[in-house]
């Protein structure tokens, strides 16, 4: 009897268990693809080349916009953390192609002075308050430091944090309903614990041993 009601059980949870398992899975597929190969390419950083492409631009600002900086009050600017005029970083998109807005800036009384940090690259602009003279530096590491900066989350913004909080929760569910699974079929697969232990062993004993 007890069999028996243990059976239907087992296969609601069995089958609840592989519907988890096979959804999260998908949903990790693209993420964990990027993610192992990303970890590939990081471990073997320094042997990998990166040839960076850097490309500058020079620009003088038009009179209204430099007078605008001009007058720009240095300690207010600095205390209310200013950023640039809409005006400014309009001109700034459609001359130089730069995207400055929504960003910090660091005001001197000689010059304004943006970072423009992004995943496989950076770049900078700097203006003269007083010339309106405008010089910027652009880097392109290539599309390997691309994704190893997408692995770390570095200078990637607010959408994908969350698109790695999510992902991670996902390959939680991934890992812990493959557990239930294995315990499951334990029973009918002897090799099943040691081989879990083997994957627990492998890495504990390598940071003992190894990692000083």
């Amino acid at each position: 009897m007890n069999a028996r009601a243990k059976s239907p059980q087992r296969a609601y949870w069995l089958k609840t268990l592989h519907q988890w398992h096979w959804i999260s899975s998908a949903l990790c597929l693209l993420g964990m693809l990027l993610f192992s190969v990303t970890g590939i390419t990081l471990n073997h950083s320094s042997q990998i080349e990166a040839k960076p492409q850097i490309s500058t631009q020079e620009a003088q600002l038009p009179a209204d916009l430099q007078a605008q900086l001009a007058e720009l009050n240095t300690a207010e600017a600095t205390k209310n953390k200013a950023q640039l005029s809409p005006e400014l970083a309009r001109w700034m998109k459609d001359k130089m192609s730069l995207d400055v807005s929504g960003r910090d800036v660091d005001w001197s009384p000689e010059e304004a002075y943006v970072a423009l940090p992004r995943p496989g690259g950076d770049a900078w602009v700097r203006i003269d308050r007083a010339s309106g003279a405008v010089e910027s530096e652009s880097t392109n590491r290539g599309w390997i430091s691309y994704l190893n900066d997408l692995h770390k989350g570095r200078n990637t913004g607010e959408a994908w944090s969350w698109f790695i909080d999510i992902f991670a929760a996902a390959c939680l569910i991934f890992s812990i309903t493959g557990l239930f699974i294995l315990k499951m079929h334990a029973t009918n697969r002897p090799s099943t614990w040691p081989i879990v232990g083997l994957g627990a062993l492998i890495p504990f004993l390598l940071a003992i041993l190894f990692i000083h």
